[in-house]
C-alpha cells in the first residue's frame, strides 16, 4: 500500500504545487522575473536532460537481458499510441466533431503520459527493473509523435498545406536534444551491463531519490499549465477518450504481449509494465499540436484533465490492486 501512497501522494502534490505556484504568481503574492512558460520549460530541461539520464543509465546497468521477447516491448508501444489514435478519430467521426476538434482528439486518444507518470508508478510498484523496461517500451514514441502525430494533427489545421517533407521531420527528430539525451542514456546503460562492471552500491539510493524527484518536478510544470475553464461542453468525448485509454488499448497491449510471451519472463513483469504503461492518461504534449496549429485547445485541455484525474484516483488503484 505505501508503494501506492508514495505514487499517489507525487502525482497529487506535484500537480498542486504546480498549479498554486502559478496561481500565486497570478494573482502577484509571488513575483518573478521570468515567465511561467519560461519556469515550465526550466523545470522540464533539469528533470529530461539532468535527472532522467541519471536514473535510465542506473536502472538498465543492472537490468538481466535474457529475454529476446523483451524487443518486442517498443513495438507494443507504438502500437497503443496508433489504436489510440484510430478509435479517437473514429469517435470523433461518431460525435460528428469539427475539422479543428477532430485534429485535436486524435493526438489525445494517441498521446500518453508515459514518461513523467508512466514511469515514476514502475518504478514504485517494480522497482528499478520495472522502469529500466519504460525506456524501452516508450522507445518509439518520440519518433511516432512528431513524425506521424503533428502532421496527421497540422492535416486538420487551416494551414494543412505546405509545411516541413518526411526527410525534415526525421532531421529534427534525430536533432532534438531531448531524443538524443534519452538514447544517449539508453546506450550508456547497456554499454556499462554488457561491460560486466559492477554498479557502485550507492546508486540504487541516488535512484530512489531521482527518479521521484524527476517526476515530481515534470508535474510540477504540468501543474503550472492547468485550466479549469471551458470544460463542460467536452465532458462527453473527455470521458470517451478515457474509456479508449484505460479500457481498449490496454486490453489489446495486454493480449499482444501475451501472445509474444511477455507473461512467462521474471514473473511476468514485462507484461505487467505493458499493462500499466498502455493505461496511461492523456500527454500533456497533446496539448502542443492544437496550439500550434491552431485546432481546439479547450476539448484537448478538457481530454487531459479528466483523464488525468481518472488515472491518478481510480485507475492506479486498480492497477495496484491487481497487478501486486
Amino acid at each position: 500500500m505505501s508503494r501506492l501512497l508514495s505514487s499517489l501522494g507525487i502525482v497529487i502534490g506535484g500537480l498542486l504545487t504546480g498549479y498554486v505556484f502559478r496561481l500565486m504568481i497570478d494573482h502577484n503574492l509571488i513575483k518573478t522575473s521570468r515567465p511561467v512558460g519560461e519556469i515550465r520549460k526550466t523545470l522540464q530541461k533539469i528533470a529530461l536532460l539532468g535527472l532522467n539520464p541519471i536514473a535510465f543509465i542506473g536502472a538498465i546497468w543492472v537490468v538481466e537481458w535474457r529475454h529476446a521477447e523483451v524487443a518486442a516491448m517498443p513495438f507494443i508501444g507504438m502500437n497503443n499510441l496508433i489504436v489510440g489514435g484510430i478509435l479517437a478519430f473514429l469517435v470523433a467521426r461518431l460525435l460528428k466533431m469539427s475539422r479543428y476538434q477532430t485534429g485535436a482528439y486524435i493526438v489525445c486518444g494517441s498521446f500518453a503520459n508515459i514518461g513523467s507518470l508512466g514511469g515514476l508508478v514502475c518504478y514504485y510498484f517494480f522497482g528499478e527493473p520495472g522502469f529500466a523496461l519504460v525506456s524501452f517500451y516508450k522507445l518509439l514514441e518520440e519518433f511516432l509523435y512528431y513524425a506521424v502525430g503533428f502532421p496527421i494533427a497540422k492535416s486538420f489545421s487551416s494551414s494543412a498545406a505546405g509545411g516541413e517533407g518526411f526527410i525534415t521531420r526525421l532531421k529534427i527528430i534525430f536533432t532534438d536534444i531531448f531524443v538524443l539525451v534519452l538514447l544517449g542514456s539508453i546506450w550508456l546503460g547497456f554499454v556499462l551491463n554488457l561491460s560486466g562492471l559492477p554498479r557502485p552500491e550507492f546508486y540504487q539510493q541516488i535512484n530512489f531519490i531521482v527518479i521521484p524527484l524527476s517526476s515530481f518536478l515534470l508535474l510540477v510544470s504540468i501543474g503550472m499549465a492547468l485550466k479549469f475553464q471551458r470544460m463542460g461542453p467536452y465532458l462527453k468525448p473527455a470521458f470517451l477518450v478515457a474509456a479508449i485509454k484505460f479500457v481498449v488499448v490496454p486490453l489489446i497491449a495486454i493480449g499482444f504481449g501475451t501472445l509474444v510471451g511477455l507473461g512467462k519472463i521474471d514473473n511476468g513483469l514485462p507484461l505487467k509494465v505493458v499493462a500499466v504503461l498502455a493505461a496511461m492518461p492523456v500527454g500533456f504534449i497533446a496539448m502542443v499540436p492544437p496550439t500550434i496549429y491552431d485546432l481546439d485547445v479547450d476539448l484537448a485541455n478538457t481530454c487531459w484533465i479528466v483523464t488525468t484525474a481518472m488515472s491518478t484516483f481510480i485507475v492506479l488503484p486498480i492497477q495496484y490492486f491487481v497487478l501486486l
